[in-house]
């Protein structure tokens, strides 16, 4: 139940978390333009790269959708060279995808400007602040699991 003293405040908060997710996915999504990308793209190199060799059955669970959502995403990223896909060793039908360098490359500008702006807004604000936003977060995405589902990896 929302405590009705705390309306004002709570529509304030969610614009700011708006215009604060648009800035920061501003940068990328120019990069991504230019290659005919959008933001989907970014999310499939990002979890690709930190978990390289993710099975494509794991990272429909990491990004929370669909088979047939993931699939042409996923296609255009492939014909474009920056993400491959291997038969595992133990599962032929099992495919492992992991990022080429030219892949690597895009994910580390991608998110090189976004980590930019978080060292700077995170050093302006200090580290309690930094240590509160991260709280913050990861609350608002444990509030969203199901029961028992395991978390996004780190």
């Amino acid at each position: 139940m929302i405590d009705q003293n705390r309306p004002q405040a709570l529509r304030e908060a969610i614009e700011l978390f708006f215009f604060a997710y648009r800035t920061f996915t501003a940068p990328p999504d120019r990069i991504l333009a230019e290659r005919g990308l959008g933001r989907v793209h970014h999310r499939i190199l990002y979890f690709v790269g930190r978990n390289p060799g993710i099975a494509v059955s794991a990272l429909l669970g990491v990004l929370g959708v669909s088979k047939q959502a993931l699939n042409a995403p996923l296609r255009d990223l492939q014909e474009q060279g920056l993400v491959t896909a291997t038969a595992a060793a133990h599962d032929r039908r099992v495919k492992q995808l992991a990022l080429s360098p030219a892949g690597a490359a895009l994910e580390a500008e991608l998110s090189g400007t976004q980590m930019a702006m978080l060292e700077a807004v995170f050093g302006a604000a200090g580290p309690q602040a930094e240590a509160a936003w991260r709280t913050v977060m990861a609350s608002l995405v444990e509030s969203a699991r199901p029961e028992g589902a395991r978390p996004p990896s780190p």
